[in-house]
């Protein structure tokens, strides 16, 4: 039997919500035994959160927690994650720029692995995004060892254990990398399959503030030293 939750981090994507909501009910129910579906608001402006509650009436396998503030992405995320209660978890988000059925080729690997993680192969972003991307999974991998060829792609699954064996303190841009370094130095296997990546059809990209980005910056050398000093 295959339990499984999805986490869906949202800020402001009332018009990309539902159909995502949808698109996991469509697309991944039936590969599945045991569903849950857990949306974080993080504090949108939009109504997303009302849209999800109207859902969640109807469905019981979709859940509604809600940050009264936006706190960042690595906030909503993490708080998604930690909030899931099946075998297997996975996350994804809620722009509907990554088609959700391609989790069917990451399933079957869960076996092989305890974490099964994306990379975008043809990333539809910006240039300047992937510029920065790829300039932050190289300096991840400098400075930890190889950990992912795309550090913040957000198509992960991962056994639910690996949330009760961690500690990821980060709640802003550093999460990811945080979490892929924490779990591969407590000896969890990853592996890595490509996914499609597609550009958005509603809603607008919000681009990292500097501050988000020195910050991101400062916890991540922070982490590589007291990985070194063993603090």
């Amino acid at each position: 039997m295959t339990s499984l939750s999805v986490g869906l981090p949202a800020h402001n994507e009332a018009a990309n919500i539902g159909p995502m909501v949808d698109m996991v009910r469509e697309k991944v129910g039936p590969l599945v035994d045991d569903l849950e579906i857990i949306v974080l608001d993080d504090g949108s402006s939009d109504g997303t959160g009302e849209v999800v509650r109207r859902l969640a009436e109807d469905d019981p396998r979709v859940r509604l927690i809600r940050h009264p503030v936006n706190q960042g992405y690595g906030a909503a995320v993490r708080d998604a994650l930690w909030a899931a209660t099946k075998e297997l978890v996975f996350f994804t988000d809620s722009d509907r720029q990554f088609d959700i059925g391609e989790i069917d080729r990451f399933l079957p690997r869960i076996g092989e692995a305890d974490l099964v993680i994306g990379y975008r192969y043809a990333r539809s972003d910006p240039w300047h995004r992937r510029f920065f991307g790829n300039g932050w999974s190289w300096l991840v991998n400098l400075l930890f060892g190889y950990t992912a060829r795309d550090v913040d792609c957000a198509f992960k699954l991962f056994r639910r254990e690996i949330l009760d064996a961690i500690e990821v303190r980060s709640g802003g841009a550093m999460f990811s990398a945080e979490f892929l370094v924490r779990a591969k130095a407590a000896g969890y296997r990853i592996v890595e399959e490509p996914v499609g990546h597609y550009p958005r059809v509603a809603g607008s990209q919000s681009g990292a503030r500097p501050d988000v980005i020195f910050r991101a910056f400062r916890e991540l050398f922070k982490m590589r030293w007291a990985m070194w000093t063993g603090r």
